[in-house]
């Protein structure tokens, strides 16, 4: 960080002050004292009535009582602690405006921050509560685009005379006096930029309406509302080229649209009454030029903007005059949430606006936005949009990208696949084209939606759907009938549209692969599974971590995991496994989804459940199942008992909702004899990767499959046998025994446990 002129000069001076008064430390009191030597330093304490000779007789009064180093002694004035102090803090001030270099405001404000110091004192004393306005009149009589000018800021004068200086000419000063800034400088003219920005297409009744409040006498401002991406800012410069082609009534002829950003504004005015003033310079300036349109994109900055610590007007009181008055008319712009929560507190503001609605557009609205777009991207990516891209960009994005809103999504699909083919240019072609497979391609790596999900046209995969599912589920079939169904008639499009791909719940006994088959499911589609483990909400509150602890409790800032894992991977199989375990709570907060498919969240964001496969697992009735056939009426089926249970356990409205109720079977032994191929077919494999290989006899196959084979506890009795039974002893082998060095065994049954024969 270096020093401006100026600084090096008052640097220099404020070494001379502590050698002439023999001070060992140089202090901030040399450094005010070699300020007040300066004249623009005592014209700016003039202007706000503070007697700079009276200020300077005091500080001179106060350094001579401070202990002197001998005469005999040669030294050299070092820093302070408080000298070091105001310069480190100085130093920051001018990183955080964003300066190269530390200039005399910097160091004066520093000057008034410091603890036990006479020079703070001093200043502190004589400006009192005026610091602000003060250091705005500083950093005017050192600007830093004029540093050439040092040698006429009065440096060196020497107070025993009558007056400040003998050769400076205060007439010449005021003339050399900051000439002011441009009211241009600080506004962007949007009707100069017509060209350079996406043509307004359609929305003819929104531009209508905001051509009739602009022609009112009296509170003439429009406010646009809308959500982010539906085209508020495309529709006033849709405005600026209508009256650039006077196509407007006479009122509005040859008005001017300028664009007045609140962060621009405040950028660079780090003192009290800088960004009054720039605020007020853009005012006067747009009234003096008349039939002047000020737009203000993100309108709600402007609540709270400007405003200090201790309070006193922001942007919007500030602009309320000019909002009354007419004279100046306004535009601004803003989303929903935003103007709810900042805005509509405001009465002040909002009753001098008129609010216009921007609503998203229709699909067919979007593709005729899109096709009157495309001329401009083919120049641009020097490419050609086919007409069936642009309109599956537009169905496409209004499907799968549900946190965004049209045209802009569809535009950016549009745009990407454009520059797609700028970096990927077809070889034997000049100009390529843009198709929709391009579109899809771009689809999938932008915007996170997998490619199996989206390829529409390509039905081979779901033709084999059931067969390799039942390739891996045994005994299930009626369940993995309805499963597969649901896919397709989703895949068809026969669904409703604001309803999840479907809503299922599996019931049975533990172990007869319920989620098993949601698992081969995700794996057979090529789309993530997402599992959340309802016994983890078994309390009331734990529910709220589902979609986010509401505001003022803790975890509030993390969100809910359910919606944000939706956000995240919005194609998938969702499972909830043992839903009945969860608290009660639970079922109301799936309601919407299964009705809606959409979830809200602690914040109020959505997530959208369209493209989800939605699965829970219950046991629920399976201890009631057994029963199902003792005492006289015996003629009540397993699957019937467990739903006359499930409807006990679930609401009403839950069930209504769910797209289909999938009862799973209980093992028998055809079943438990194909899970134990596969088993063993699984520990094969491992096997193989050692070199080793196991054949099993008749009589080790039956035993395991006694073993293994319950009602009550599913194939996971299997797997219980096969690792506590089976796998100690190729352990043992493996490790000491015979296949060691690889080989092949053979396992038995000794009549009493498994035995292994190489």
């Amino acid at each position: 960080m270096g020093l401006t002129r100026y600084m090096s000069v008052l640097m220099d001076d404020a070494m001379k002050q502590a050698r002439f008064f023999d001070h060992e430390f140089v202090m901030p009191e040399h450094m005010l004292l070699s300020l007040l030597r300066q004249y623009a330093f005592c014209q700016a304490l003039q202007e706000e009535g503070v007697d700079s000779l009276k200020m300077h007789e005091d500080l001179v009064g106060w350094l001579a009582k401070q202990e002197r180093v001998p005469e005999n002694i040669k030294y050299l004035p070092e820093p302070s602690s408080l000298f070091k102090t105001m310069f480190g803090t100085a130093c920051a001030l001018a990183a955080a405006a964003d300066r190269k270099l530390v200039n005399v405001p910097h160091f004066v404000q520093a000057m008034f921050g410091l603890q036990n110091s006479e020079a703070a004192f001093l200043l502190c004393k004589n400006v009192g509560d005026r610091q602000g306005e003060f250091l705005a009149s500083v950093d005017s009589y050192y600007p830093l685009e004029n540093e050439a000018a040092e040698a006429n800021m009065g440096i060196g004068v020497d107070y025993d005379d009558d007056d400040y200086d003998n050769d400076y000419d205060e007439d010449e000063e005021e003339g050399r006096s900051r000439q002011p800034q441009d009211w241009h400088q600080l506004v962007t003219c949007i009707s100069d930029q017509v060209e350079e920005h996406n043509p307004l297409i359609g929305r003819e009744q929104e531009l209508d309406r905001t051509i009739q409040v602009l022609c009112r006498a009296e509170k003439n401002n429009p406010l646009h509302i809308g959500e982010p991406g539906v085209g508020k800012t495309a529709l006033v410069y849709g405005l600026a080229k209508l009256i650039n082609e006077n196509q407007v009534p006479d009122r509005l002829k040859g008005a001017r649209i300028y664009g007045m950003d609140m962060g621009q504004m405040l950028a660079g005015a780090q003192y009290r009454g800088d960004f009054e003033k720039r605020i007020k310079m853009v005012m006067e300036g747009a009234a003096k030029e008349g039939n002047t349109i000020i737009y203000i994109d993100e309108i709600h900055n402007m609540i709270g903007a400007g405003r200090g610590s201790d309070g006193g007007p922001d942007a919007s009181n500030m602009l309320k005059q000019y909002l009354e008055a007419g004279d100046i008319r306004f535009i601004g712009s803003t989303t929903y949430e935003e103007f709810n929560r900042y805005m509509a507190q405001s009465k002040g503001i909002v009753r001098r606006f008129q609010q216009i609605d921007i609503k998203e557009p229709t699909e067919e609205e979007a593709i005729k936005i899109l096709e009157g777009l495309q001329y401009k991207y083919n120049k641009f990516h020097n490419v050609t949009y086919r007409k069936d891209a642009l309109e599956y960009a537009v169905r496409a994005s209004a499907k799968y990208i549900s946190n965004r809103c049209l045209p802009d999504k569809a535009i950016d699909l549009m745009d990407e696949a454009g520059a797609y083919l700028e970096v990927h240019p077809v070889e034997y072609r000049q100009r390529s084209y843009v198709t929709k497979a391009i579109i899809q391609q771009i689809l999938t790596k932008v915007c996170k939606i997998d490619a199996a999900a989206i390829k529409d046209e390509n039905n081979d995969s779901l033709a084999t759907l059931r067969q390799r599912i039942l390739d891996k589920i045994y005994g299930q079939d009626k369940a993995v009938d309805k499963v597969v169904e649901a896919v397709m008639m989703a895949k068809a499009g026969l669904v409703d549209d604001d309803k999840p791909m479907a809503s299922l719940l599996f019931v049975g006994p533990t172990g007869v692969g319920k989620t098993e088959v949601v698992r081969v499911l995700a794996k057979e589609l090529g789309i993530e599974l997402v599992r959340f483990d309802m016994s983890e909400y078994t309390e009331k509150h734990t529910v709220a971590k589902l979609i986010g602890s509401p505001a003022g409790y803790v975890g509030y800032e993390d969100g809910g995991l359910l919606t944000d894992a939706i956000r995240k991977t919005p194609n998938c199989v969702l499972l909830l496994d043992e839903i009945e375990k969860a608290h009660s709570d639970i079922y109301n907060i799936l309601l919407q989804v299964m009705d809606y498919a959409r979830l809200t969240d602690n914040k109020g964001q959505k997530a959208d459940f369209r493209n989800v496969i939605l699965v829970m697992t219950s046991n629920a009735g399976a201890q009631y199942a057994s029963q199902a056939n003792v005492g006289f009426s015996g003629n009540v089926t397993r699957g019937e008992a467990m739903l006359a249970q499930v409807k006990k356990t679930f609401k009403p409205e839950f069930i209504n909702r769910l797209s289909d109720t999938v009862v799973f079977n209980d093992m028998d032994k055809h079943m438990a004899e194909l899970i134990l191929a596969k088993k063993l077919r699984q520990l094969d494999a491992k096997l193989a990767a050692k070199g080793v290989s196991i054949t099993l006899t008749d009589a080790a196959r039956e035993k395991i499959l006694e073993w293994g084979f319950t009602k009550e506890y599913g194939a996971r009795e299997m797997d219980r046998v096969i690792g506590n039974r089976l796998k100690p002893i190729l352990m043992k082998a493996l490790l000491f025994g015979k296949l060691k060095k690889a080989g092949k065994g053979c396992v038995d049954f000794d009549g009493k446990e498994l035995v292994i024969n190489c």
